[in-house]
């Protein structure tokens, strides 16, 4: 059973704000390597041929460039972009499903970019590509992402006719003088007048992203954020730390740093954050995550059934995910693999071989331990050793040198360790990536850190 209880130590929290991975995979994607091929890629398909299928379908255009975006994106007004786009997606998607042709797919995604920068026309005809490939189950979870800003009304009953079942909308902040400083600004009325539509055609779930830490945002700012989208009533929300890294992503470099709340104002908008939203009824799921108690994130996480993968919480950790499209991530068998991240270098390779495969990495056996370790922490908040007898190794020898180094954790309180396992504390979920890194053999390279966000 997951404690629903955070203690807030704002010395703790200053003191472990370290730069670290999300571990949306492990290894991250820095151990990828370009060495890894498309032979490799058949083999690791070949591994688990009986696993369900998760689809990602990643749509990069944007009709407009959000200054905090660090997505892999293009910004353009020319529709017939994607109908190029389309095109070869279809070259790729018919190359890749003859390597699933078995498999039956129970969960799709797509995300951005905008994926509903697509018109009416090129979203049916690309459903439409995908059911002829793929095997479809009939309650399969489909989500899309949208931006409010570019949607006319009945694109959410569209939406909906061509399957999609769940919508995530990117919300960020209501206060409109945030909004104008990171280039987003949009209507509210609009916002929610899509979420009631999305309810009324039979959506089962709505999906709210939040940012803290934007430029001109305080607390008593957000709050007025957080009190209307509560209001809105959303099945999940994210409240996302905003990651100030001008040098990796050139659009933030547009906002200025002497507009950002500082380090303890931050703190002050995560804490009010986490409070007005476990009165208001949602359960902490971890990291940025929040659902409402009878949603299945919520319900997986409280039956020890939660995982976690590129696309954050999930409660179907069984399947391979298959990734189409530019700079899209596939996690198949033991295995991670990454299409090309450039537009340009995607259609040449889809152009010349029928796939765009870059990089990847084969995982050892050691990696898929660790992987279970953090990924057990992540969602469960609690690690039993006996559990992983399985796995041929007794825990506590296997794992020495790495509990070795969780220890100062013990000793601040964020962590409890017994003779059966690990028990994360209240005051230590909110640093749960703190106490994942213990176990991280690549976070031992020091320079690793400065390619991450901070924890907080």
């Amino acid at each position: 059973m997951v404690t629903q209880t955070i203690e807030w130590d704002p010395v703790l929290l200053q003191k472990y704000n370290i730069s670290g991975p999300r571990y949306t995979s492990y290894p991250t994607a820095l151990e990828f390597s370009e060495a890894y091929r498309e032979a490799d890629f058949i083999r690791a398909s070949q591994r688990t041929p009986h696993r369900p299928l998760s689809l990602y379908i990643h749509i990069p255009f944007c009709h407009r460039l959000c200054y905090f975006c660090g997505c892999n994106k293009v910004v353009t007004r020319h529709q017939h972009k994607a109908d190029d786009y389309l095109e070869a997606l279809a070259v790729e998607i018919a190359s890749r499903a003859a390597l699933f042709r078995n498999r039956t797919v129970t969960q799709m995604h797509w995300g951005g970019g905008t994926p509903t920068f697509l018109s009416k026309a090129q979203i049916s005809t690309l459903m439409a590509l995908l059911r002829q490939h793929f095997a479809f189950s009939d309650e399969a979870e489909l989500s899309i992402e949208i931006d409010p800003r570019e949607i006319e009304a009945d694109v959410i009953d569209h939406l909906f006719a061509a399957g999609f079942t769940r919508l995530s909308m990117g919300v960020q902040d209501f206060n409109k003088e945030v909004q104008e400083k990171v280039n987003r600004v949009q209507d509210e009325q609009t916002i929610v007048a899509l979420i009631e539509r999305a309810k009324r055609v039979g959506f089962s779930s709505v999906n709210l992203d939040l940012i803290y830490g934007l430029p001109k945002q305080t607390p008593e700012s957000f709050a007025f954020t957080l009190q209307k989208v509560i209001a809105l009533n959303p099945d999940r929300l994210s409240v996302f730390n905003y990651a100030h890294m001008p040098a990796h992503f050139a659009a933030q470099r547009k906002i200025k740093e002497a507009d950002l709340p500082d380090p303890q104002q931050k703190l002050t908008i995560l804490q009010q954050s986490i409070a007005a939203l476990m009165a208001s009824g949602y359960q902490f799921i971890g990291m940025d995550h929040f659902a409402r108690p009878e949603d299945e994130l919520a319900v997986a996480q409280r039956e020890g059934k939660l995982h976690r993968n590129f696309q954050g919480y999930t409660t179907q950790g069984d399947n391979d995910l298959l990734g189409l499209g530019v700079s899209a991530i596939s996690m198949i068998g033991d295995g991670y693999a990454q299409n090309q991240k450039g537009l340009k270098e995607w259609y040449d390779a889809v152009a010349k071989q029928g796939t765009a495969l870059w990089r990847g990495v084969e995982l050892s056996g050691d990696d898929i331990l660790r992987r279970e370790v953090i990924k057990t922490l992540m969602c469960n908040f609690s690690l039993d050793f006996a559990a992983f007898t399985s796995h041929g190794v007794t825990f506590t020898d296997y794992f020495a040198e790495d509990l070795a180094l969780l220890e100062p954790l013990i000793a601040d309180g964020l962590v409890e360790r017994s003779e059966k396992g690990l028990q994360v504390t209240s005051k230590g979920r909110l640093l749960v990536r703190n106490i994942c890194m213990c176990f991280d053999r690549y976070l031992r390279q020091q320079t690793r850190l400065q390619q991450f966000s901070r924890v907080i």
